[in-house]
């Protein structure tokens, strides 16, 4: 199993350092947005940062590029074709690999579109490092791309084995999940989820990563399939929704609002 340690960042950011299976002190850095954090987590675990990989543009995923780089020039970098990313990193997009040999570690990049128009995600030794579109029973927000553009995209990470493991960039499961009470009041499975999420966080502990198999069961954006989950999203609407985009889009703009 791939080993990833999480390194806070801000309020509720997680950058992850997958570590090489090859040598477990080298790492590659997912997402830094400060460079502070993950440079006293290399110092107090006596890692060696070997790589970066960038799932979009926003500042609190790459605010820590540059400074990160000052004395690593050397090491790879990934980021998406369609966006600006600092550190001139090598550009992909979906098809494409971010490979890093030396490590033992690949990665096949999905385009994931609707949070940021060029987002992507990094699948690989059973895990996928999505950023800011998919988390934990629920979804980013729609800055830059349609409704229509994250439903599909998120349906892609759904349909990514049910053992994959989720790294997305953000703590905000307990809010999710209470949002997903209010689409779907009668989700056990989401209620024995919220409780054992409420235990970790107790405990200062994270509820990342979770998997694609429990994001099938809770995570209302991707049950927009569901009848429960049309049901309440038409009843919020006040309209019929015939397609799931139409059914995403309402639940997203539901989420917007909740409180």
């Amino acid at each position: 199993m791939l080993q990833v340690t999480p390194v806070r960042a801000f309020a509720d950011n997680y950058i992850w350092l997958i570590h090489s299976p090859r040598d477990a002190a080298r790492v590659v850095a997912v997402d830094p947005g400060d460079a502070k954090p993950v440079e006293r987590a290399l110092a107090s675990r006596n890692l060696t940062l070997a790589g970066l990989l960038i799932t979009h543009h926003h500042g609190d995923h790459v605010g820590g590029v540059d400074e990160l780089l000052q004395n690593r020039r050397g090491i790879p970098i990934y980021g998406p074709a369609s966006e600006t990313i600092p550190g001139n990193p090598q550009r992909l997009r979906e098809g494409d690999h971010a490979l890093f040999p030396e490590l033992g570690l690949a990665f096949e990049v999905l385009d994931v579109p609707g949070h940021t128009a060029g987002h992507i995600a990094y699948v690989g030794h059973g895990a996928v490092f999505c950023g800011d579109t998919l988390f934990s029973a629920g979804c980013g927000r729609l800055f830059e791309g349609t409704a229509e553009q994250m439903h599909h995209s998120l349906s892609k990470l759904a349909a990514l084995p049910a053992e994959t493991l989720v790294y997305c960039a953000h703590e905000y499961t307990l809010s999710n999940l209470k949002f997903g009470q209010a689409v779907e009041p009668d989700n056990q499975t989401a209620a024995s989820y919220l409780a054992r999420c409420r235990e970790l966080r107790a405990r200062d502990e994270a509820t990342i990563p979770s998997d694609i198999r429990q994001e099938r069961n809770v995570n209302p954006f991707l049950r927009c399939d569901d009848k429960t989950v049309k049901q309440a999203a038409e009843a919020y609407a006040g309209r019929r929704l015939p397609s799931q985009p139409e059914v995403f889009a309402v639940i997203r703009q539901w989420k917007d609002s909740f409180r």
